[in-house]
């Protein structure tokens, strides 16, 4: 078993949940969370605080799953991302997993 983690901009969402259900990975779980890129393109989002530049909308979806089901995905991923038109892939990792209760 390992740890898998999927970071994506929020447009992508309904893509990601696809690329997850192909991948036979019923078993994960979400967040909303805030991307940031350390570049001067980075433009301010509407704020209280003029001048504060916010994050693009985006999310973090884990799982803890079996190693066919990662290669699998990783490979829905690769190919997703070949067509995108934008510089925001989505993102994965996978985590060793030591010990779990």
């Amino acid at each position: 078993m390992k740890l898998l983690i999927v970071t994506t901009v929020s447009d992508f969402q309904k893509e990601v949940l696809k690329l997850f259900k192909e991948a036979n990975i019923e078993a994960f779980s979400s967040s909303e969370i805030d991307g940031y890129k350390n570049t001067n393109s980075l433009v301010a989002t509407q704020s209280w605080f003029p001048g504060h530049k916010g994050g693009n909308e985006s999310l973090m979806f884990f799982s803890f799953t079996d190693e066919e089901k990662i290669e699998e995905i990783f490979g829905y991923i690769k190919e997703f991302n070949k067509n995108l038109e934008t510089n925001n892939p989505v993102r994965a990792i996978v985590l060793p997993i030591e010990q779990s209760i």
